[in-house]
C-alpha cells in the first residue's frame, strides 16, 4: 500500500487533488516523455485518484514532478476522469494556492513547467494567483457544424493550452440549460472530431458556449471538458482561447481587462499582450483565487474491487 498523500482545493468551484507523494516511477526523462510513460503504463493510478469512490467526475488531478530544469518551482502533470490534459488553468491556481497553504512557497514570482510549456506565476497571496499562460491563438473563425435539433451552428476554433470549438448557445446560458447544453457538446464532438485541422497542438476536446458583452468587457461560459463534465469554473485554457478569439476579431485590445464567469458564478480576469514578433497570436495573463479544502491519504486495499475506479460516464 503506497503512502499516497494529495491536497484538495477548488478554484472558483472547480476540483484540483494535488497528489504529493505516492505516485507511479515515470522514469527520468523529459515531462513529456514521463506523460508518455503516464499514460501508457499508469493509467490506473490516474483512475484510482480521479475516478469514484476517491474522486468524482468533476475532479481534475495534478501529479507533482521533478522538472526538467532548475529554474522551474514545480513540474505539473494534469489528468482528469477522461484522459490527460497538457496544460490545466484552474488547476494551475490550485497548485500554486496548494503549494502555498502547504509553505513550500512565497508570495512572489514562481514558475511551472507543463507539457504545453513554461507558466509563469504570480503569488499574490495564499489564495489569489495570476498566471501566464503559453502562446495562444484562434486557428479558425466561423466553422459550421449540422446539429440535429438547432440545424448548422457556427464556432471559433482556438487554442489556450487545450483546444476549443467555441461558440454562442442556442439557447439561454443559464443552470437550468445544463442539461441540453450537455447533450449539445456531446453531439458536437462527433462531427469535430472529423474536421481536417492543421496547426492546433493535441486534440480538438473542448466545447465552450460562449456570450460575451463587449461593450462592457465580460463574457459567461460553460465548457464542457472531455470527459463530459463540465468546467465549474470560467475555465483558465478556456478563458485564454476566448481572449484570442476576441482580439483575432478586434473585439478587446492588448492590455484591456476582461471579466470571465462561469455558469455557476466564479469569476476569472483576464488580459492579454501581443505574442513578440507571431501574428495574430496572445500571451494571455489569467487571476482567480483557488482555496484548499482537504489534506488526505488515499487508500488502495488488493481485495477492493474499485481500487482503480468506478467508470461512470461512457464518454471516460
Amino acid at each position: 500500500m503506497s503512502d499516497l498523500k494529495v491536497v484538495d482545493s477548488h478554484t472558483a468551484g472547480e476540483p484540483t487533488r494535488v497528489v504529493l507523494t505516492g505516485g507511479p516511477d515515470l522514469g527520468d526523462g523529459t515531462l513529456c516523455e514521463r506523460l508518455a510513460v503516464f499514460k501508457s503504463q499508469h493509467d490506473q493510478f490516474r483512475r484510482s485518484v480521479i475516478l469514484e469512490p476517491r474522486g468524482y467526475e468533476a475532479m481534475v488531478g495534478a501529479l507533482l514532478c521533478e522538472p526538467d530544469d532548475p529554474e522551474f518551482d514545480a513540474a505539473i502533470l494534469f489528468f482528469n476522469n477522461k484522459g490527460y490534459l497538457n496544460m490545466c488553468g484552474h488547476g494551475t491556481i490550485g497548485v500554486a494556492a496548494t503549494l502555498a497553504f502547504l509553505d513550500r512557497v512565497s508570495p512572489g514570482p514562481l514558475k511551472f513547467q507543463t507539457p504545453a510549456g513554461a507558466i509563469s506565476v504570480e503569488l499574490h497571496d495564499q489564495n489569489r494567483v495570476t498566471f501566464t499562460n503559453v502562446e495562444s491563438f484562434c486557428l479558425k473563425t466561423d466553422v459550421a457544424i449540422e446539429t440535429d435539433k438547432f440545424g448548422r451552428l457556427t464556432g471559433d476554433i482556438a487554442y489556450g493550452g487545450n483546444g476549443f470549438f467555441v461558440l454562442r448557445p442556442p439557447v439561454d446560458l443559464v443552470l437550468e440549460n445544463r442539461d441540453e447544453l450537455l447533450a449539445l457538446a456531446s453531439e458536437l464532438r462527433g462531427p469535430l472530431s472529423e474536421l481536417d485541422i492543421d496547426g492546433l497542438p493535441g486534440e480538438l476536446d473542448h466545447v465552450q458556449f460562449f456570450v460575451p458583452d463587449v461593450e462592457n468587457k465580460q463574457g459567461k461560459s460553460f465548457v464542457i471538458c472531455p470527459g463530459g463534465e463540465f468546467d465549474r469554473s470560467p475555465c483558465g485554457t478556456g478563458t485564454s482561447a476566448v481572449l484570442a478569439c476576441m482580439a483575432m476579431r478586434g473585439q478587446l485590445k492588448a492590455g484591456q481587462s476582461w471579466t470571465q464567469e462561469s455558469l455557476t458564478g466564479g469569476k476569472f480576469t483576464g488580459t492579454f499582450q501581443a505574442s513578440p514578433g507571431v501574428v495574430d497570436r496572445i500571451i494571455p495573463t489569467i487571476t482567480g483565487a483557488a482555496y484548499v479544502c482537504s489534506v488526505a491519504s488515499l487508500v488502495q486495499q488488493a481485495e477492493d474491487p474499485y481500487r482503480y475506479g468506478n467508470v461512470i460516464s461512457a464518454e471516460q
